[in-house]
């Protein structure tokens, strides 16, 4: 990674400097396939032809280019030396004219690791898929470039590709004896080019549209995925969803779909969800359900192709200055994803969803040492690629649905059509945006960013009520705090909601008022005199990010009743503030496992109920006292078998409970049904035992061990596939054994053959909670080996391995100290990978104080 980190500085300086008028890239992908017979890594050729003006003629700057070897450069017709022009990563341009025209052959790398140019190899049927990936700063891993966002400029692209074989890039294509040609684009940044090529299975679909003008879009749909996948692809949902979502946003945005047609393909060992390049959007391919899923997987992979498909205006069409304003397009497409999904789709409780999920992983990105203002301070690439987080994601998105409560969402629409007029194929800044808001509002929309967009933290609110001598509210009030670290008190405009329970026992809110909350203390006078409630909610409805927290009457109501909760949002919102809770050790863990145990099966929302699982599990391996996980987890598993037994036969709450019960399973008798199951010698009536679910039960089976490399290998025989490899690599290196842990640390930190999709198997295989003992040894090695990790790998295995391999089960105050250690001895690391060490020694700090809390808890009740 030296010599790769652009920082924003270099890139400001560039962009004064240098302005770019197009892109010719040729591309020669037929060295795919055959055998590989060079001691090297196997290469393609790429020759790109870049023409662009200089403001200062006779300047100095460089192009980006990461590539084993450089055949030739020419500038303005004169040949240069490669090995005196080119280190590895950047290509010295000197004496620059004011116009220009760069042309770069070299030699560049097909990727094992999900950056630049990927290549994988079907197990299944030997066939070879390509595609790209490049976001933040990986195009010129396959042709040489200016790679930062604001030096936009069409491309034309062209591939020779394999006899036989389709290449799809951001515009139309024709093919030619052998060779690909796309129609030029307009002007996008570097990072959202895309080339896909392979023997892909593709089908396609078109969408149409009138406008009010009379005039007329047709846009060609297309989606694609490996032909061992086809039979599973549910093309027709994949559209279903596309065109609802253009209709939406043609809807609202006022501004035409601006990048002709519409592909989405969905490709192996991805290492995000999904990439937003304009007519070329990919996906990870586990949104191509290979077994039985609940709808909150459809939901999910809906509320992505909003997601992307929000971003073909906000980020593509116009596209933030530099990753400082990474929240203009994230931010925005998260938000406008979850709008979309509930007012264009099905899924009309998209935004209970989000309050429980997004809003979750929000709440944990904020809380952490490396928590940073929505309008982040992003030095470098590094530092960019890291901040694709919960804060710019879904922090950025609660805010944004914040921001439409407070200007209004007629005005926050119109200041995004205007925002894509006025900007159009440009880059923006915080302020460019802010400027139309306030045209339209008619608010400071200074004031709104400063405490919103540039601090950090996240407030909690908490209920204050006093009752007159009848009974009723004399005074309510909501009180506001902030962390000792990120004091920001911020305006927050809530709904608060009052619950009594019915004759018939149930929890219904009969009070509500909005209010906009300033400062430590606010009264909220519409509720003086109602009825004394049950409940009081503060953020009911959701309109504010914030944690909420409860006055005493309050949490003792949810304690006896929280399933007596009529509406789906406010139950949600109450099981999220209680997770918090429990986080936060404000709540023991096991008072937060029982609850899951009494209500969790009277939850109707299958996404929340699936969410409710994982904090569970969370619970149990991370907040229980280390004297109770026993009887937590037996607890947790006894609780889940009687849910799945009383499950509807065949329904989705079935799949989750049996899917929960293999995460938890661990007595001999538990594990002997699991084993049962697969077999085929014992059946719960309705549960159909599906490849997917298998391999779910087989990993609980390998982790306590059941299942031997035998098994295991045999599983593969039947599931000979890229999706069963990645299974049958984490359930091996979940085997209990020694020999098993140093394999799999060797093969994720000694050596690099393993691909992206096979380093995070192994490493969730490795980190077992049931396994502490086995994995001890390995903290200590861990911080040993990191430093060198992180120079000598790419970043996206870097962040794997420093991330999945940090000692978190080790929860002792040891652990802890080792982590301070080596930070205190690594003062002058990567920054980027002291963020990592840090975020990880706050969660087991965190751990061990909600373990504190959870064995305080039990000394009370003793």
């Amino acid at each position: 990674m030296p010599g790769e980190n652009l920082s924003r500085d270099e890139a400001r300086e560039r962009a004064a400097l240098l302005s770019v008028d197009g892109y010719e890239v040729s591309l020669d992908v037929r060295s795919a396939v055959g055998d590989d017979t060079g001691d090297g890594p196997r290469t393609f050729r790429s020759v790109t032809t870049i023409r662009f003006r200089c403001a200062e003629p006779g300047a100095t700057s460089f192009a980006d280019l990461i590539a084993p070897s450089v055949t030739a450069v020419s500038l303005n017709g004169k040949d240069l030396d490669p090995s005196e022009v080119f280190d590895g990563s950047r290509i010295a341009l000197e004496d620059l004219a004011a116009e220009n025209e760069l042309v770069v052959d070299a030699r560049c790398a097909y990727s094992r690791t999900g950056e630049g140019l990927h290549r994988f190899v079907d197990p299944e049927d030997g066939e070879v898929y390509l595609y790209t990936q490049y976001e933040p700063a990986d195009s010129r891993r396959v042709f040489a470039n200016f790679e930062q966002p604001d030096l936009k400029a069409p491309f034309r692209f062209e591939v020779r590709a394999p006899e036989g074989w389709t290449v799809w890039s951001n515009g139309v294509g024709e093919e030619s004896e052998g060779v690909w040609r796309f129609a030029e684009t307009k002007p996008i940044s570097t990072y959202i080019t895309c080339v896909v090529a392979g023997p892909y299975h593709y089908v396609t679909d078109s969408y149409e549209r009138e406008f009010k003008d009379g005039t007329r879009l047709e846009i060609p749909l297309g989606a694609l995925c490996r032909k061992g996948l086809a039979p599973h692809f549910d093309a027709d949902d994949v559209f279903l969803v596309t065109k609802q979502g253009l209709d939406f946003f043609h809807d609202h945005f006022d501004y035409p779909y601006p990048f002709g047609k519409y592909d989405q393909a969905f490709v192996p060992e991805y290492n995000l969800g999904a990439m937003e390049n304009p007519g070329l959007v990919t996906f990870r391919e586990e949104f191509i359900f290979r077994g039985k899923v609940t709808q909150a997987s459809y939901e999910n992979r809906a509320n992505v192709i909003l997601h992307e498909m929000a971003h073909m205006w906000f980020g593509d069409l116009v596209t933030m200055e530099w990753w400082d304003d990474l929240w203009l397009k994230e931010s925005f497409a998260d938000f406008m994803g979850a709008f979309a999904l509930v007012g264009a789709t099905r899924f009309e409780d998209g935004w209970i969803t989000f309050a429980n999920r997004r809003k979750a992983w929000a709440y944990r990105a904020d809380q952490l040492p490396s928590t940073h203002p929505i309008t982040a301070d992003i030095r470098d690439l590094q530092d960019a690629k890291l901040n694709f987080d919960g804060i710019t994601y879904a922090k950025g998105a609660s805010v944004l649905k914040q921001l439409v409560a407070y200007v209004g969402q007629d005005a926050f629409l119109e200041g995004a059509r205007r925002y894509f007029k006025r900007h159009a194929y440009g880059n923006t800044r915080l302020g460019d945006l802010l400027s139309v808001l306030a045209e339209t509002s008619g608010r400071d929309m200074g004031t709104w960013a400063r405490a919103w967009l540039q601090t950090a933290g996240v407030n909690s609110l908490t209920p204050q009520v006093l009752l007159d001598a009848e009974g009723r509210v004399d005074e309510l009030a909501v009180v506001q705090e902030a962390a000792e670290s990120h004091p920001e008190l911020r305006p927050h405009r809530v709904a608060v909601g009052l619950y009594r329970r019915t004759p018939a026992g149930a929890l219904e809110r009969y009070a509500r008022a909005e209010v906009d909350v300033e400062g430590p203390r606010t009264v909220v006078a519409e509720l003086a005199g109602a009825q004394a409630p049950d409940l009081v909610l503060v953020n009911d409805d959701d309109l504010t990010y914030c944690k909420i927290r409860f006055d005493a009457n309050s949490l003792e109501t949810l304690k006896a009743g929280l399933g007596d909760l009529t509406d789906p949002l406010a139950r949600a919102l109450c099981w999220s503030a209680l997770w918090n809770m429990t986080r936060d050790a404000l709540l023991p863990a096991r008072d937060f496992v029982d609850l899951v145990l009494r209500f969790a099966g009277r939850e109707s929302g299958i996404g929340v109920l699936q969410m409710l699982h994982a904090w569970a599990n969370s619970a149990l391996v991370n907040y229980l006292a280390p004297e109770y996980r026993e009887t937590g987890g037996r607890l947790l598993a006894e609780g889940a078998l009687r849910e799945l037994r009383a499950a509807g036969p065949g329904s989705e709450h079935q799949l989750a409970w049996a899917r929960f019960f293999a995460s938890v399973a661990a007595l001999p008798e538990d594990l002997q049904l699991l084993q049962g199951l697969l077999a085929g010698t014992e059946q719960i009536e309705g549960l159909v035992v599906d490849q997917e679910l298998r391999w779910a039960f087989l990993e609980p089976l390998a982790a306590h061990g059941g299942a031997d490399e035998g098994k295991l290998a045999a599983e593969l025989a039947r599931d000979d596939t890229a999706s069963g490899k990645r299974h049958q690599v984490r359930c091996l290196a979940a085997r209990p054994s020694a020999a098993v842990k140093a394999q799999a640390w060797a093969q994720v930190v000694e050596s690099d053959a393993l691909s992206n999709a096979l380093v995070e198997a192994t490493i969730a295989g490795f980190d077992r909670s049931s396994q502490r003992e086995l994995l001890a040894p390995y903290a200590e090695k861990y911080f040993a080996v990191i430093e060198r990790v992180w120079s000598e790998r790419s970043i996206q295995i870097a962040m794997h391995v420093v991330q999945g391999l940090f000692p978190s089960l080790q929860q002792s105050p040891a652990t802890l100290d080792a982590a301070d250690a080596w930070l205190a001895a690594h003062e002058d690391a990567a920054p980027a990978l002291r963020r990592l060490v840090l975020e990880g020694r706050d969660d087991l700090a965190r751990a061990l104080r909600g373990q504190a809390c959870d064995a305080e808890a039990t000394g009370a009740a003793a």
